[in-house]
């Protein structure tokens, strides 16, 4: 029989752990959120029961939210396990978020071969932003008329607004892309992650 998680003491831990992630003292941010030092204290150390009313000027203070404070730990949920999708020729990836989480941003590992299509009416335009990293080989980014090599080990990010393609330049090229909330949207509606 497995146990239930004591949420309030995962609470607890977790506004102790985000204060002192952020160098907070008691003090600093029982002003933030509006509640005595002792009351916070008291919180933390279980001391006292958490009421609505103070939980939520407590995970505004700590830039988070609601959900994620009390949101138990999910040991199923740790390990992802990714499935290729081969949607254009030339091009594999595989999606390493969940949408749940990262507020919107989906995390995807991309193989581009040569196989790639690279013709200007392979340029894609949206709303969002993009970043992404080169894990291996030379990526070559298309932003509208210009052509940039991004080498393995840097890093690249742009307005989906400009047209934009990225291909492998000479031989395959591994990518690590992150797409906002639009980004991500528009490119699974493409089913083309770039």
């Amino acid at each position: 029989m497995t146990q239930e998680p004591d949420v309030d003491a995962i609470v607890r831990q977790r506004i102790r752990s985000l204060r002192l992630a952020r160098g907070w003292t008691l003090d600093s941010l029982a002003a933030r959120c509006g509640l005595s030092p002792s009351n916070l204290s008291r919180i933390e150390t279980g001391q006292r029961r958490i009421a609505l009313d103070q939980l939520v000027p407590i995970a505004r203070a700590l830039g988070t939210t609601i959900d994620q404070l009390v949101e138990p730990p999910d040991e199923a949920g740790v390990v992802i396990r990714p499935e290729p999708v081969c949607g254009t020729p030339g091009m594999t990836s595989w999606l390493l978020s969940r949408e749940r989480f990262l507020n919107g941003v989906s995390v995807t590992k991309v193989r581009i071969t040569a196989e790639r299509p690279t013709g200007p009416d392979q340029l894609r335009i949206h709303p969002g932003y993009e970043w992404f990293t080169v894990l291996s080989g030379t990526a070559e980014l298309r932003l509208g008329e210009r052509v940039i090599l991004v080498q393995e080990g840097d890093a690249a990010e742009f307005s989906t607004m400009t047209p934009h393609l990225i291909t492998a330049h000479g031989a395959a090229v591994e990518v690590l892309s992150i797409l906002d909330h639009e980004g991500e949207r528009a490119h699974r509606r493409d089913t083309d992650p770039h």
